[in-house]
């Protein structure tokens, strides 16, 4: 039986894909500037609430309400859980052990995630020899930014830090999976439910577990950041992602991740003073090499000319 490919993208959908990775990969920066001042859920809550303030009020005044499914919302709760509840949670606690441009590499790992799962739990993305190569390329890429010192050391921060993004990029790979039924659902709409839902989650949490009515009063550098991440890397970024998510398919939807880093550690390099290692940049690499073969376009492409080269080639020899 012949598999059906994934689906090629638009240069419509690849300038969406560029825009979605500068907004994205900016909330790695934010989170390092609130975890400083801001205890984990109450920086997670602060950015989902924003941001469904912000879009929730842009729908009334589009007069354009949100369904009242009972099923619908449900589906909601369940995105936001995997969207934004539990990857964001374990990205700031990533954050407070490890710097944000490795937490940014470490979650470009999502589409090697997400191959295995549509594998599994789709008809239409299975694994063929080019995404199995990209899976194992990116977890030799993990191996080498987690390195034998960390290896070594099972119980420390750092490590814990690492697994921690690791696990959200996992979350990140099924929610990609589950988002898929959303189609014919306006992007808007599916952005402004998954974020509502969490921030219900969330808000029992935060006012449990942080007590934040006990935090000292935040700087404003903290209330810019969460300005930042809630309207850009929040709102505005999960409806240009369901909007690629619905033309797309998962799969290359997840190639964003490849591109978070290149902002995420020129932000931390130049606002957080943080430094980029050769680890680092080696252990990227090998994680770009991983998407580039699941992706396939690049190899289909230098396999063409490669070919049509020795066509070329051939037809200087005499016929037999």
């Amino acid at each position: 039986m012949v598999q059906a490919q994934t689906p090629s993208m638009s240069l419509k959908e690849w300038v969406m894909m560029l825009a979605l990775s500068a907004l994205w990969g900016g909330s790695f920066f934010f989170f390092k500037v609130l975890v400083t001042e801001v205890p984990p859920f109450t920086v997670v809550l602060g950015r989902v609430g924003l941001a469904a303030l912000i879009l929730n009020l842009f729908l009334i005044l589009r007069r354009d309400l949100m369904p009242r499914d009972p099923r619908l919302w449900g589906a909601f709760f369940i995105v936001g859980l995997l969207n934004n509840v539990v990857p964001y949670t374990l990205i700031v606690f990533g954050e407070t052990h490890i710097s944000s441009g490795l937490a940014s590499i470490l979650n470009a790992t999502t589409p090697i995630f997400t191959v295995i799962i549509a594998h599994v739990f789709t008809a239409n993305e299975k694994l063929n020899w080019g995404k199995v190569a990209g899976v194992a390329f990116g977890f030799a890429g993990v191996a080498v930014l987690i390195g034998p010192s960390g290896l070594s050391s099972l119980g420390g921060s750092d490590l814990g830090g690492e697994a921690a993004c690791l696990l959200a990029a996992l979350t990140y790979g099924f929610a990609s999976i589950y988002g898929r039924r959303f189609k014919g659902i306006a992007p808007l709409k599916v952005a402004t439910g998954q974020i509502t839902a969490s921030t219900i989650v969330l808000l029992p949490l935060a006012l449990l577990i942080d007590r934040p009515w006990t935090i000292p009063t935040p700087g404003v550098e903290v209330w810019l950041a969460f300005g930042g991440i809630s309207l850009f890397s929040t709102a505005l970024a999960y409806i240009l992602y369901f909007r690629i998510l619905a033309t797309a398919g998962a799969t290359n939807l997840m190639l964003v991740t490849f591109l978070l880093p290149v902002s995420a550690m020129t932000l931390g390099v130049f606002a957080l003073g943080e430094v980029v290692t050769w680890q680092s940049l080696a252990g990227m690499a090998l994680i770009g090499l991983g998407l580039a073969a699941i992706d396939g376009r690049l190899w289909r492409r230098l396999s063409v000319t490669t070919h049509k080269g020795l066509k070329v080639y051939a037809k200087g020899f005499p016929r037999s």
